[in-house]
């Protein structure tokens, strides 16, 4: 099973919020999704829910266009939640999951589940307007999940959680992934795309700027990053050939650089000059790769 999206425009009057776009996303994988707000995301998550038709193109899944009959093997986390303040929680899963087609005993067997794993069993009677924002996203997360959809779609799942919630959130999608489910998800936080996901597209202004296997991705971009600290000033380093960009840090300095040779050319010369604490050739971050090529328009 995969999600396939061809040539896929999509139009509001003149503005183009997607601009011939086009992407598989292959079976029980993590894809993400990046881009600066406004670059097109939540309107393509949109379109691959169906809640929008494209203007042109075709989105399939399993070679099966998505619509109301598929909507039990898909979940959804939408950027703007949308619970029920005044209902309880177990109230309202039941309801969400009996739309998806699940019997009441089982959504309150899979809730009691969510609920242990996320160490809040006490919210079940609980009205949402009583949790705090944190938990009312995990409450969110569970109405997205609780049907074990086939297909995953989570727009910024971590963004407003504190560390401790992302990273019981981070292991359940983990978790689902293991379980054969398809993930896609859009974040600005590169560290968690950097961390979870094998494929990814980088979105500017509706249209893929960057898009492949991370690894791919990172091999192409040919730069390194070279982290030195040493016991005197290197900031001469920041004019040697090689040196596409430098920054001063409290212990030495970051040189992003072309490549290999140049990190050795640098180390032949700083050797000889007096004692160096670390000498660390990286390679580039998401972060870089992204700033360069979407940086124009990243707020």
């Amino acid at each position: 099973m995969s999600l396939e999206l061809e040539h896929v425009t999509k139009r509001f009057g003149k503005f183009t919020a997607v601009d011939d776009l086009s992407l598989a996303i292959p079976e029980s994988e993590m894809f993400g999704f990046l881009g600066a707000n406004g670059a097109g995301k939540t309107t393509t998550f949109r379109m691959i829910l169906g809640l929008l038709d494209p203007s042109e193109g075709s989105i399939t899944w399993n070679g099966r266009r998505i619509d109301y009959s598929t909507s039990p093997l898909i979940g959804y986390l939408p950027e703007e939640r949308g619970l029920y303040p005044k209902l309880k929680v177990k109230d309202q899963i039941v309801y969400l999951a009996k739309l998806r087609g699940m019997a009441k005993q089982d959504s309150l067997k899979a809730l009691d589940y969510w609920l242990e794993r996320f160490k809040v069993p006490e919210y079940a009677n609980k009205k949402v307007e009583e949790l705090s924002k944190g938990n009312q996203q995990k409450i969110q997360f569970i109405t997205a999940v609780i049907h074990k959809p086939k297909l995953l779609i989570l727009d910024e799942p971590f963004s407003g959680l504190d560390p401790v919630n992302v990273e019981q959130l981070k292991e359940a999608v983990l978790e689902l992934k293991e379980s054969g489910t398809t993930i896609v998800f859009s974040s600005h936080r590169m560290e968690h795309v950097e961390e979870l996901c094998e494929h990814l597209c980088i979105m500017q202004k509706g249209r893929p700027v960057v898009h492949g296997s991370l690894k791919e991705i990172k091999r192409s971009f040919g730069k390194k990053n070279l982290v030195i600290h040493a016991d005197y000033d290197l900031n001469f380093l920041a004019n040697a050939p090689g040196v596409t960009k430098a920054k001063q840090t409290a212990e030495g300095i970051q040189l992003q650089i072309s490549g290999e040779e140049t990190a050795e050319k640098i180390f032949m010369e700083i050797a000889s000059k007096g004692f160096v604490r670390k000498f660390v050739l990286e390679e580039p971050s998401l972060n870089d790769i992204f700033i360069e090529k979407a940086g124009a328009s990243y707020e």
